[in-house]
């Protein structure tokens, strides 16, 4: 049994990103204009640290959305990503739906890891989180638990760390696995991402030797 003297060797996560909560998001979309064109998927992942101080992917959720009304969808989008939106078997919430769907479980994950807030992780993230945003907005979502403009990026954290700027480049080089038959849903590239950020976070926690972490006031 631990002692009184003993400490939790665990890196705790409110400590090591100042009282935010690194969420992965990802979305499929019917084009780049967050205000024009449609949001088709989403997907989040769920990162916690374990208890040899690693971080890893914990848990993942993803949506088939439907097309919000008179939103644009280009079909060079969909020639990209796969989705049929009107497909008469494919099981799509509303903007509202999906988005309070994802939210309730962020939320549960912020507070369990006693954290005030979400941050957005995504690879070219100010795309995913414009999307998102522009989806609150539109749901008229008053609680929304991402940081409204804040967001760490894995194309640059993989550029700086293994060289690479493109999501399967960076996570091949960082040793990881990548199925091109699976890339360009939302499940698999979250969970991808997730895991991408998890190589680069718990390389830096090596190289700095930072293995145990108080919670910090600040804000980003």
């Amino acid at each position: 049994m631990p002692s009184d003297n003993d400490t939790d060797e665990r890196p705790q996560m409110a400590g090591r990103f100042r009282g935010f909560l690194p969420v992965v998001v990802d979305v499929e979309t019917g084009g780049f204009n967050d205000r024009t064109d449609a949001l088709l998927e989403i997907g989040a992942a769920m990162v916690e640290y374990d208890d040899t101080g690693q971080l890893g992917l914990t848990e993942s959720i993803s949506y088939h959305v439907k097309p919000f009304e008179g939103a644009n969808i280009e079909p060079a989008s969909l020639a990209v990503n796969g989705i049929d939106p009107h497909h008469p078997l494919r099981p799509a919430l509303g903007e509202n739906d999906a988005l309070g769907r994802v939210f309730r479980e962020v939320r549960a994950a912020v507070k369990r890891n006693g954290c005030k807030r979400a941050v957005l992780v995504g690879h070219n993230a100010h795309f995913d989180l414009g999307f998102l945003n522009a989806a609150v907005e539109r749901a008229g979502i008053k609680r929304n638990p991402f940081h409204p403009f804040s967001c760490f990026d894995t194309a640059t954290l993989g550029g700086v760390t293994f060289g690479q700027t493109v999501l399967k480049k960076a996570v091949l080089a960082a040793g990881l696995d990548w199925s091109d038959d699976n890339a360009h849903s939302a499940s698999y590239d979250t969970e991808q991402t997730a895991r991408l950020f998890c190589a680069v976070v718990n390389r830096f926690d090596a190289w700095s030797g930072n293995n145990v972490l108080s919670p910090d006031s600040g804000t980003l």
